[in-house]
């Protein structure tokens, strides 16, 4: 009985493998296909579409994709408001995914933090472009609008510290 098993178990095991190769192969590519900032239309809190290349204004840019139901995004927006602060050589952008302009602006006023450059991206379309489907994610860009950096998850100081050097250089 064993031995009528084997075969068929090395076999699935093999087109998982496979399945496992393509779909790392695919990400990577994305990855890599998402190394300049993008070109995507965003939406202002006040309506007007803005792409990120004309909020970079030259600096390096960290841009913050978030959501009000997130807690791991809102637990590090204080980091990153500080950070902002911090460090006037970089702009922030801090962009909401896939919620109305009054949700974002509810949870801003509420919450007392008192970020820049908050932009809307209700379709997702930026997270598409960057295959960037978790949050949160952090991406960073130097000067010259290339990817220096990608985080999924909750940053915490030390990591955004090396990764805001690196964004620089």
């Amino acid at each position: 009985m064993l031995k009528r098993l084997i075969k068929p178990l090395i076999w699935t095991a093999l087109a998982l493998v496979l399945i496992i190769a393509a779909m790392a192969g695919l990400v990577a590519l994305m990855e890599h296909h998402s190394s300049q900032r993008p070109d995507v239309a965003l939406k202002t809190l006040s309506g007007d579409t803005v792409t990120l290349d004309q909020v970079a204004d030259g600096k390096p840019m960290v841009v913050n994709m978030w959501a009000t139901w997130c807690p791991p995004c809102i637990r590090e927006m204080p980091l990153l408001e500080q950070a902002q602060k911090a460090n006037p050589d970089v702009t922030f952008v801090f962009i909401n995914q896939g919620e109305h302009a009054r949700t974002a602006e509810r949870f801003l006023e509420n919450s007392g933090l008192s970020l820049e450059n908050i932009l809307l991206d209700s379709k997702g379309d930026l997270a598409r472009v960057t295959a960037s489907m978790a949050l949160p994610t952090t991406l960073f860009y130097n000067a010259d609008g290339k990817q220096t950096s990608l985080h999924r998850g909750e940053l915490q100081a030390p990591q955004l510290n090396s990764l805001l050097e690196r964004a620089r250089n």
